[in-house]
């Protein structure tokens, strides 16, 4: 009797310390073998993709929305290590992150004109090399942002032929956009800043042929602007029977503010830049102050043009810093001069009274 009950009971006793060790092992193991991590990643992954993505692209702040991409994305991410990568959700948040360094950039590039005006050299070297490094942040940023915007609809840019990836809902379409549109940044980025970040430049033509895999029309010019920007970086991509680049970007423009979100604008004001047209860079940015009587914005993509808005708003305070020493005034955005000697605003006391 008392035999037959010894077995069971050092059975029990057997499984407990397997038990035991199994449990330690798998603390020793880390996260990787932690069901709770993994449905904690797979539920934040599928949250970020279905609620907090089309939050985001409504938001009017770019600074708070490129403040949550720096904050969010080494979170998310980190879940990469128990589940798969939410490469999609992932482009988006480091293309934010990547506009809060472009910003500072910007910043120290205003600091550098001005100090430059002022005749300080000095600062203004060392405000010219903070702006190089901020670009060469931005840069790496964006090329991770391309990247993942690639790895999400599994689309190799360099195949041959062209497979165009199979994107099912108009958010796809947008991040697989901005992620063409990013890369190209990139290279953009990283010339500023003296080609700190190594950006392989092939990815230009790569996002020249994957522009033609979205509607012009229903996103505003976007895809035929990123491939006239391409067209001028590299003459020899352009087809022979296509139009002038610089015509292709104006109308890239127009349609933008038709569609209610005017990135095509942003990226004329850009290419009008890198390429030395002052009389187009001062063309786009009077005809983006005028739509500001007549656009209806794509409320569900609203950040966008907000965040187009920053780019034209950084154009000309960038020509009126170098010229006059300061920003654009409030109420010159859209001119490139100031319309008399009156520059100074001034305030009426009595209002506060």
């Amino acid at each position: 009797m008392i035999s037959s009950l010894v077995k069971p009971v050092g059975c029990m006793v057997a499984m407990r310390n397997k038990l035991l060790t199994l449990t330690a092992l798998a603390l020793l193991a880390g996260c990787s073998a932690n069901p709770i991590y993994t449905t904690t990643g797979v539920v934040l992954s599928n949250y970020s993709e279905g609620e907090a993505t089309p939050y985001v692209m409504q938001m009017s702040d770019p600074e708070m929305a490129c403040a949550l991409g720096e904050g969010i994305d080494p979170l998310l991410y980190s879940f990469s290590r128990v589940t798969e990568a939410p490469d999609s959700t992932g482009s988006l948040l480091m293309l934010l992150a990547a506009n809060c360094s472009e910003y500072q950039a910007w910043e120290a590039e205003l600091e550098y004109l001005r100090e430059d005006y002022a005749g300080n050299v000095p600062a203004a070297k060392d405000a010219r090399e903070r702006a190089k490094r901020l670009n060469a942040e931005t840069a790496k940023r964006r090329y991770i942002a391309f990247q993942r915007a690639m790895a999400a609809y599994e689309f190799d840019p360099a195949a041959e032929p062209l497979e165009c990836p199979f994107l099912f809902e108009p958010q796809d379409e947008l991040t697989f956009l901005l992620g063409l549109l990013t890369g190209m940044q990139a290279i953009v980025n990283d010339a500023n800043s003296g080609a700190m970040a190594g950006v392989p430049r092939n990815i230009a033509p790569q996002a020249e042929r994957a522009a033609t895999c979205l509607d012009n029309e229903k996103w505003g010019g976007l895809p035929n602007a990123i491939r006239s920007l391409v067209w001028l970086l590299l003459p020899d991509t352009r087809p022979a029977l296509s139009p002038d680049p610089w015509e292709v970007l104006e109308n890239s423009s127009e349609l933008s503010v038709k569609s209610g979100f005017r990135a095509s604008m942003a990226l004329e004001a850009v290419a009008a830049e890198t390429f030395g047209r002052p009389d187009v860079l001062a063309d786009v940015i009077a005809r983006f102050a005028e739509a500001e009587n007549t656009i209806e914005v794509w409320d569900d993509y609203r950040l966008v043009d907000e965040v187009a808005r920053r780019v034209l708003q950084f154009s000309s305070d960038k020509h009126w810093t170098a010229n006059y020493g300061y920003r654009t005034p409030r109420r010159h955005f859209g001119k490139m001069s100031p319309e008399s000697t009156a520059e100074v605003e001034t305030m009426n006391l009595d209002d506060l009274l």
